[in-house]
C-alpha cells in the first residue's frame, strides 16, 4: 500500500510541474496590450457596435456602459438590453442613453419566447439589430457589470486586425475585494491553466484549447453569421464558451489576449457568493453528466489537497513539497491575468475544498430541481441536455463521398 502511495505521490508532483514548465513555456506568448507596442489605432477604422444584456443590474450597469461611451475609439456604437429586469435597470439605461444621442441604443425586451435562454436570446436579437439597422463590422459581447479602460476597445480591435482574427477574447481582471474571493479566484484562474492554454487558442489544430469569455468577445460579423450567431445555439447555459469552441470547429481564425485592469468585473461578493454563482453553470460545463462531474471533482480533490497530506509524511513529504512548489509558480503564471498575488497559493486546498463543494452541490441542487433557474426562468434538464451544442461529427471517408 506505501509503494502505491508513493507513486500516485510521484504522479501528482509529476503533473503539477509538466503543466507549470508548460505554463511558464507557453504564456509569454499572450500578447499584453499594456503594452506601449499596442497602443494602436484600428486600420480603416471599422464599425463596432458593443451588446450589454443586463437583467436586474441598475448598481453595475450604468458603470458599464459610462465607461463604454468613455472609450477612445470613435466608430464605436452601444446597444443596451433590459432583459425583463424589475428594478431600475432599464430606466438607468434609458437615461444614459439620453446623455449620449446616436451612441447608446436601449431595447427593453418584455417576454420570453419559448425555447430560448433569456441572455442567448437578448444577444441574439441585439446581434441582429447591430448588423442590419447599425452596419455593424464587428460585435463586441460583454456583460453588464464590466468595466473597461478608456483604450481597451481600439487597442483590442487594433491586436485583433493585426492578427488576422475573427475571434478575439481579452481576458478579463477578476477583482478580488476579500481574501476569501482572492482565494477562489486565483485558484478557478490557475485550474484553468490545466483546462485550456491560451497560447495555444490561436493555433487551429489545437481544438480543445477554444476560449469564449462573457466578459470580452469580440467577432467579426462575417464570423458570427458563418457559425449561425446565437439563433444556433437558444438554449446553451455556456454560452460564451461555445462561442469560441463553434468558431475553433468552424475552422476560424481566434485570438488571445492579457491586459490586466483594462477590462475589469466584480464576479460576486466573498467565496460564498463565487460558490452560489457556480451553482447554475458548473454542471453544465460537464455537460449536465453526473460521471464526469464527480471524476473532475476527484481530480481537483486529489491534486490540489493532496499535496498537502502528502507533504505531512515522511515518505511522501518530498513530492508534496514539488507539487505545492509547482502550484506556486503556475499561481505566479495565473497572477499575471488577475494581479492577484500567488501568495494566494497557501489557500490551494481549502479553495479546492470549497470549488469540489460548489460542484458537487450544482449537480446535486439542478438533479432535485429538474433543471435550473436563470435570469428568473426556470428550464428543465431534459430541454437543456437536448439543446447542448456537439462539436460536429468528423467527417469519414465515406462520407466525404456522400456514401451513407
Amino acid at each position: 500500500m506505501m509503494h502505491v502511495l508513493v507513486l500516485v505521490a510521484w504522479l501528482i508532483a509529476l503533473a503539477w510541474v509538466f503543466k507549470f514548465a508548460e505554463a511558464a513555456a507557453g504564456f509569454p506568448r499572450v500578447p499584453d496590450l499594456n503594452r506601449p507596442r499596442y497602443d494602436a489605432a484600428p486600420v480603416g477604422e471599422p464599425k463596432v457596435v458593443a451588446i450589454v444584456p443586463a437583467r436586474n443590474e441598475a448598481l453595475g450597469t450604468g458603470p458599464c456602459l459610462l465607461s463604454l461611451l468613455g472609450q477612445d475609439y470613435r466608430n464605436l456604437q452601444i446597444i443596451a438590453i433590459n432583459d425583463r429586469s424589475a428594478d431600475e435597470t432599464g430606466a438607468q439605461m434609458d437615461e444614459i442613453a439620453r446623455s449620449a444621442p446616436g451612441r447608446l441604443r436601449v431595447l427593453h425586451i418584455t417576454e420570453l419566447p419559448d425555447g430560448w435562454l433569456g441572455k442567448t436570446h437578448a444577444m441574439a436579437i441585439s446581434a441582429h439589430e447591430a448588423i442590419e439597422s447599425l452596419g455593424a463590422e464587428y460585435l463586441l459581447f460583454t456583460d453588464g457589470d464590466v468595466r473597461f479602460a478608456p483604450s481597451a476597445i481600439r487597442r483590442s480591435l487594433a491586436y485583433a486586425q493585426s492578427a488576422r482574427a475573427d475571434h478575439f477574447v481579452l481576458m478579463p481582471t477578476m477583482l478580488a475585494q476579500t481574501i476569501g474571493e482572492g482565494a477562489v479566484l486565483s485558484f478557478l484562474q490557475t485550474m484553468s491553466l490545466w483546462a485550456v492554454r491560451p497560447w495555444r487558442a490561436s493555433d487551429p489544430r489545437a481544438k480543445r484549447d477554444a476560449i469564449g469569455v462573457g466578459a470580452f468577445n469580440l467577432l467579426r460579423v462575417t464570423a458570427y453569421r458563418q457559425i449561425g450567431g446565437f439563433d444556433a445555439t437558444p438554449m446553451e447555459v455556456l454560452e460564451d464558451l461555445y462561442l469560441g469552441r463553434r468558431i475553433k470547429w468552424a475552422g476560424l481564425k481566434q485570438a488571445v489576449a492579457i491586459a490586466p485592469g483594462m477590462v475589469e468585473v466584480h464576479w460576486a461578493a466573498g467565496a460564498r457568493g463565487i460558490a452560489h454563482n457556480m451553482t447554475k453553470n458548473i454542471f453544465a460545463v460537464f455537460r449536465f453528466r453526473p460521471f464526469l462531474l464527480l471524476a473532475a471533482a476527484s481530480s481537483v480533490a486529489l491534486s490540489s489537497i493532496g499535496p498537502v497530506v502528502l507533504a505531512l509524511f515522511p515518505a511522501t513529504r518530498l513530492a508534496g513539497c514539488i507539487a505545492l512548489f509547482a502550484a506556486g509558480g503556475l499561481y505566479w503564471i495565473s497572477s499575471k491575468i488577475n494581479r492577484i498575488s500567488a501568495v494566494y497559493v497557501i489557500f490551494l486546498p481549502v479553495a479546492a475544498a470549497l470549488v469540489v463543494y460548489a460542484m458537487v452541490r450544482s449537480m446535486m441542487v439542478t438533479l432535485r430541481d429538474g433543471g435550473i433557474t436563470w435570469r428568473g426562468t426556470f428550464y428543465d434538464l431534459a430541454t437543456l441536455r437536448r439543446h447542448m451544442v456537439a462539436p460536429p461529427r468528423r467527417q469519414t471517408g465515406r462520407d466525404a463521398a456522400g456514401i451513407r
